[in-house]
């Protein structure tokens, strides 16, 4: 079911109402009913693979801490929930992946081996809700919270539809704790998290959508292009990267703020950073912080020598990159990221902060990095993005000629370039400030209610006349 479907339109209000309705007693059984019902939108087979991950964790975080005293019984139990858990997501995301490469490689041998590959459709949000069952088995393994006794509320956590198929990735001490709560209707939080899913359907409809068009034009048949219209597909599927994942974010956020909920923030203005660190700071905050928690300080973090500091944040990366799909591409992307933390960390002080000008050049430089960084994200195999990024400077001799083949060939006539002028100078103006206020609090407080309903209003007629020609799905649902 997509946010952006009549379907869920149709669902929200029904179960917000019933919320609202029941007594607080019944509300976990109505949350985790709507869930697995909002699951089995997509595929009604697969409630049987988040059921089994539930059942997995929850008996054992039962066990982690009734054999909390025995460490080789607490290993054992971590193990097998670790392989139990992350072997069904090996299984549907990357079996194929190494079973291609690793008959790849005994080819070079000589060993002509028949490929054993599996026909399975990958099963949406799987990625997610696997790493926040993790979270909260390691948690209870080191006995920073407790194990949740009640299954039904334990399994309304882990399938809470808000955040269920792309996050954010919650953590146990913050989103269950909250399910458990009692909750009274508070109006306020209702209209922020109403007017945070207005903001997040804009990006998704207004923005991501229609860059979308461009971006999956090139990017579909990347060897038909050449020169500047790459350079306009690697920008335009940097915006809609963002606006997709982020605006599924705040959708995500906005929804839940409608039953009491409060889930953390994921995106704070990435694209305003002024360094690659800065950025991970700001980008798919849930993600950045599960593998500092639970892959970079494990491998011991910054707390060694400089080479495995640099070496620990090169494999928090590349596994960072390889939990986003099972393609090279991917890993490259991942390693990129990662190299370019290592040299940043090698020759700009970690307290360095720039200001005026100098902060302005390195926000430049930080976006152009990561834009051209996702197109290895984007392409299907390297040599696309070998492709991309050795033409991308073909016939640039002559600039205005350049520039104008470039809008051309990817079918942008001078209308549909400044019809997309004002979504983006909206989304750009609305970010800047988020980096140091609330704009959606700041908007609600202005005094002139005509000016005020004059924006939601243009907001609103944007959404609905861009709902019209788009139907699409986030794209972070792959993964």
């Amino acid at each position: 079911m997509l946010f952006n479907s009549w379907q869920f339109g149709v669902f929200l209000p029904i179960v917000f109402g019933l919320y609202w309705s029941v007594p607080q007693r019944f509300r976990w059984l109505l949350i985790l009913i709507a869930s697995y019902w909002f699951y089995m939108s997509w595929n009604v087979k697969y409630i049987v693979l988040i059921l089994f991950t539930t059942v997995i964790s929850y008996f054992a975080a039962i066990f982690l801490e009734r054999y909390r005293d025995s460490r080789p019984v607490k290993k054992f139990i971590l193990t097998f929930t670790l392989v139990s858990c992350l072997g069904v997501l090996f299984v549907f995301k990357y079996f194929n992946f190494f079973s291609e490469n690793f008959i790849n490689f005994m080819n070079l041998f000589g060993l002509k081996l028949h490929p054993m590959t599996l026909k399975l459709i990958l099963p949406v949000g799987i990625s997610f809700y696997t790493f926040q069952t993790l979270a909260y088995v390691i948690d209870v393994y080191r006995s920073e919270v407790k194990a949740e006794k009640h299954f039904g509320i334990y399994a309304a956590f882990i399938s809470f539809f808000p955040q269920l198929v792309a996050g954010p990735i919650e953590r146990t001490s913050n989103l269950l704790p909250q399910i458990k709560a009692a909750h009274e209707f508070n109006y306020e939080q209702a209209t922020y998290g109403t007017k945070l899913m207005t903001w997040g359907f804009f990006k998704k409809l207004c923005v991501a959508d229609v860059v979308a068009v461009y971006s999956d034009r090139v990017f579909n048949d990347v060897y038909s292009y050449r020169g500047f219209a790459l350079v306009l597909a690697a920008f335009f599927f940097t915006v809609q990267i963002y606006c997709d994942f982020s605006g599924y974010s705040d959708i995500a956020r906005g929804c839940a703020k409608l039953f009491g909920i409060e889930l953390m923030e994921n995106f704070k203005s990435p694209y305003f950073s002024a360094s690659i660190r800065e950025f991970w700071s700001r980008w798919h905050i849930s993600l950045s912080t599960w593998f500092r928690d639970y892959v970079y300080i494990p491998l011991g973090g910054n707390r060694c020598g400089k080479l495995r500091h640099n070496a620990n944040l090169m494999i928090t990366f590349i596994v960072s990159g390889l939990w986003h799909g099972a393609n090279w591409t991917f890993v490259v992307w991942g390693a990129v990221h990662g190299l370019a933390q290592v040299i940043e960390n090698a020759f700009v002080p970690k307290r360095y902060e720039p200001h005026g000008f100098s902060r302005t050049v390195r926000v430049i430089g930080t976006f152009t990095f990561c834009m051209f960084a996702w197109v290895f994200f984007r392409t299907q195999n390297f040599s696309e993005a070998v492709y991309a990024f050795s033409n991308i400077c073909n016939g640039i001799g002559t600039v205005i000629a350049y520039l104008h083949d470039g809008f051309s060939n990817i079918g942008m006539s001078k209308l549909n370039l400044f019809s997309l002028c004002f979504p983006l100078c909206v989304l750009s103006v609305f970010d800047y400030f988020s980096l140091k206020n609330d704009v959606i609090t700041d908007v609600s407080k202005v005094t002139n209610s005509v000016a005020r309903y004059a924006f939601y209003f243009g907001l609103l007629t944007l959404i609905i006349f861009f709902r019209s020609v788009s139907n699409t799905e986030f794209v972070y649902f792959q993964f």
